[in-house]
């Protein structure tokens, strides 16, 4: 069964494993947390464990909480950035939660597993509302939004030019 887990320098050689695919598949990388670069290992992991409290995040940033997914054989496979508030970036094209699948390991219901779990610590944080959002043209994602109960509401256009579908999901607190 695949399960949540916080990062952890003892998951470093299945991160990076995670890390490498994603980078050679020269695909955006979702969540925003996994582009950044783990080469000093400890210190990626300290911060992002250390990202959930308000004191410590930089101007512009909300307080976030990093979860990897890991298989039945311990391998990293995808991984969720969970917002604990909106800020008004957030509001038009982030959302709450962020997430993805290593290309490899897609189209075997990780996605929809994953964002269920996402949403179970949205609950823990007391988010009875989770903005979800995913470009216009991904529709693996919009799927999986859906499958999780999310209501569309809006399109945004980013300053890019890149159009978001922007999906509302209520939970029962």
């Amino acid at each position: 069964m695949v399960h949540l887990v916080k990062p952890s320098v003892g998951l470093r050689e299945s991160y990076m494993a995670f890390y490498r695919e994603w980078v050679e598949s020269r695909e955006d990388i979702v969540p925003w947390i996994v582009g950044q670069d783990p080469s000093d290992f400890e210190d990626y992991v300290r911060f992002t464990n250390e990202a959930d409290k308000e004191e410590n995040i930089q101007e512009g940033f909300v307080a976030h909480s990093t979860y990897w997914l890991q298989d039945e054989e311990g391998r990293i496979v995808g991984a969720t950035n969970i917002r604990h508030r909106l800020n008004q970036k957030l509001l038009e094209s982030g959302g709450h939660i962020g997430y993805g699948i290593i290309p490899s390991q897609r189209r075997r219901g990780y996605a929809t597993k994953l964002l269920e779990l996402a949403l179970l610590k949205t609950d823990e944080l007391g988010i009875e509302r989770a903005l979800l959002v995913c470009d216009e043209s991904n529709a693996a994602s919009e799927r999986t939004i859906l499958r999780n109960g999310g209501q569309f509401e809006s399109t945004f256009t980013e300053g890019s030019g890149n159009v978001v579908k922007r999906f509302w999901i209520h939970r029962n607190l």
